[in-house]
């Protein structure tokens, strides 16, 4: 299993940004696939940004253009860069590792951290 722990999460005004990272306990260079989620009371988490071994992304349509996800292997860490934060951003945002070990799929979750904007 790896420990993944998000930091980096705060109070920003609309418009401002953050940089959120998410520190793993092993090297993340062989795992799949990283990804960011995000969740707000009453909804499903929702995938915000995926980034692959390869260095291939992904990102929700509503978060296009504001948030970038990058990875850096040497420090095993996923960091996702968040610019024109709008009061729907708000949430509590979730590190995911998705690997293949002895063939078989692992999922694992950070404890989430929250990020407020305020209009």
């Amino acid at each position: 299993q790896v420990q993944l722990v998000e930091s980096g999460g705060g109070l920003v005004q609309a418009g401002g940004s953050l940089r959120l990272s998410c520190a793993a306990s092993k090297s993340i260079f062989s795992i799949n696939t990283m990804n960011w989620y995000r969740q707000t009371p009453g909804k499903q988490r929702e995938l915000v940004a995926g980034i692959t071994s390869g260095g291939s992304t992904n990102y929700a349509d509503s978060v296009k253009g504001r948030f970038t996800i990058s990875r850096d292997n040497a420090k095993n860490t996923v960091f996702l860069q968040m610019n024109s934060l709008k009061a729907e951003d708000t949430a509590v945002y979730y590190c995911n590792a998705v690997y293949i070990k002895v063939g078989k799929v692992y999922n694992d979750w950070g404890q989430g951290t929250q990020v407020t904007v305020s209009s």
